[in-house]
């Protein structure tokens, strides 16, 4: 239980950490940049804050209700509800709400705190990537939550997808699946479990 306990506190600390870098970067973005589109189709960067924010916080009341409105489609209700969010707030105030969670320890009902960590992980590439912007992952979260995401199966189906291929990080003692070798860093494993690069861009690294 001491190591369950501890490994715990080492995530929510690399939650805290990710969510007050991603404000510190946000701070410096122009409210033109809060309205371009994200790494994700159809969501733009204030959208994907909202999200953060969203399932930060979410009550199992809440997501009821909206996965009610959503006729039970998470991915609709992840958008609506994340739209709706950032539609009735200015960036000054998803920032300051940013701000206020950091050291917030929720994980809403059916998730961990490691899906904090690597939605955060994940979601600040999304909205660095398009901006031009460089966001380092540390090493240590990275791979805690490549690991949670390989073993969580939905939404992301890791195992599935990746079939045939086994994934090797070039930077720490990681390495899962069998067939042709994909050797690249831990964050860019992470960001291939989760469908933000496909396997070939890894090979040509």
């Amino acid at each position: 239980m001491g190591t369950d306990i501890v490994a715990e506190e080492l995530v929510w600390a690399a939650v805290a950490a990710e969510r007050a870098s991603l404000a510190e970067m946000l701070e410096g973005l122009t409210e033109q940049q809060w309205d371009e589109q994200s790494w994700c189709a159809g969501w733009r960067i204030r959208d994907v804050v909202g999200h953060i924010l969203l399932t930060s916080r979410a009550k199992l009341g809440q997501v009821l209700w909206e996965l009610l409105r959503a006729r039970g489609n998470l991915d609709r209700m992840s958008f609506a509800t994340a739209v709706r969010y950032a539609d009735r707030a200015t960036s000054a105030t998803l920032l300051a709400e940013l701000r206020a969670i950091v050291d917030l320890r929720h994980a809403p009902v059916g998730t961990t705190a490691l899906d904090r960590l690597m939605d955060l992980l994940v979601h600040g590439q999304d909205i660095a990537v398009p901006l031009g912007l460089r966001r380092e992952m540390p090493v240590a979260a990275a791979r805690w939550s490549v690991e949670r995401v390989w073993r969580m199966g939905a939404p992301f189906h890791a195992q599935r997808a990746l079939t045939g291929h086994r994934l090797v990080a070039t930077d720490t003692e990681w390495s899962a699946g069998s067939g042709a070798p994909v050797a690249a860093p831990i964050a860019e494993l992470l960001l291939m479990v989760t469908g933000r690069v496909p396997v070939e861009a890894a090979r040509r690294t």
